[in-house]
């Protein structure tokens, strides 16, 4: 894992917009405030690596999840996701 003091590139997929209407404004905000702070350190807070996937972390606010890939090479941090945890969320 890398950090240095530089910051990260973060793009966030229009659909992380959408799945975010679905959630209750205040943790919408809290998620917003976690995506942020990707550009500052990825590796930050209650991630995870997804198995079987070589760029894919998970990381954990409350109940919900937001998936991301990590490009360290390019220092590139692409948000793809958020759901609220389930039976089936990692």
């Amino acid at each position: 894992m890398e950090n240095s003091g530089t910051n990260w590139e973060l793009r966030i997929d229009e659909r992380v917009y959408k799945d975010l209407h679905k959630v209750p404004k205040d943790y919408a905000d809290k998620i917003i405030g976690v995506i942020e702070s990707f550009a500052l350190d990825p590796y930050a807070g209650d991630i995870q690596k997804i198995k079987g996937e070589r760029y894919v972390w998970r990381r954990r606010v409350g109940d919900y999840r937001v998936f991301y890939e990590i490009y360290p090479e390019r220092k590139f941090i692409s948000v793809f996701h958020v759901e609220i945890r389930s039976s089936k969320t990692y």
